[in-house]
């Protein structure tokens, strides 16, 4: 039996990374999408506990969540009709722009991905810049998702700009964007605001998935469930 891959993201279940995705991991396995209606970008891993969701059957083997990319991965795997038995791997991805250093924190794609690695599977979070070849990259996940089946590991991989075909393992990084809160006004004369600035700087930080990022090459980055700092253990104890 083939193996049967479940593949989200946070950008739409239409969108051209997705869907070159799925063309590659089809080669490979089963695949079923289940994405979300509409672009989720920086949803993190908001799951939408207190509104209904509407699972919609796009064609054969895709469907279309009107809710988070959390959302998508814990409908599909518990909703009766969505998967014909338990997949062997959760895909998100492949993500339109990347998810380096802390934006993992925020990221919809890490979370798609992450949900699945909470369920117990294996689980990959694919992001690439815009001008990277993407049935190259996906070639990459998909290789990768061969050698990964049978082991329990979260991994986060991002393909940068100019990017050659080298790859590397990588620590988390610090990617620093500008932070800022711009004031508008809406054609009725209301104040809404705008925040996020698009500039990005990363501090030099050798060895990782940032440093990657600056030299053109991919990054492959492990990523663990345990929030725990365990290096502050002692000292919490002393707050007792």
């Amino acid at each position: 039996m083939r193996p049967l891959i479940l593949l989200a993201n946070d950008d739409g279940y239409a969108r051209r990374g997705i869907r070159a995705m799925h063309a590659v991991l089809s080669e490979i396995a089963d695949v079923v999408i289940v994405a979300p209606e509409l672009e989720q970008s920086a949803s993190s891993h908001a799951l939408s506990l207190h509104k209904p969701l509407r699972l919609r059957r796009v064609e054969d083997g895709i469907w279309a969540v009107d809710g988070t990319p959390a959302d998508c991965v814990y409908v599909a795997l518990h909703h009766p009709k969505v998967l014909s038995r338990k997949p062997d791997l959760v895909v998100s991805g492949m993500n339109h722009g990347l998810n380096l250093g802390q934006v993992a924190f925020y990221s919809g794609t890490v979370a798609a991905a992450r949900e699945g690695a909470l369920r117990g599977l294996p689980a990959i979070a694919a992001s690439a810049a815009r001008d990277v070849d993407l049935d190259r990259a996906c070639r990459v996940i998909a290789s990768i998702a061969g050698k990964i089946l049978e082991r329990k590991i979260l991994l986060s991989v991002n393909f940068p700009p100019k990017w050659a075909g080298k790859l590397q393992v990588a620590h988390v990084g610090s990617r620093t964007y500008e932070e800022l809160v711009d004031l508008r006004k809406d054609p009725r004369g209301r104040d809404y605001l705008w925040i996020g600035g698009a500039g990005v700087h990363h501090e030099p930080d050798p060895g990782s998935d940032t440093d990657a990022h600056d030299a053109a090459v991919a990054s492959i980055t492990p990523l663990t469930l345990d929030l725990t700092a365990k290096a502050e253990m002692k000292f919490c104890e002393s707050l007792i």
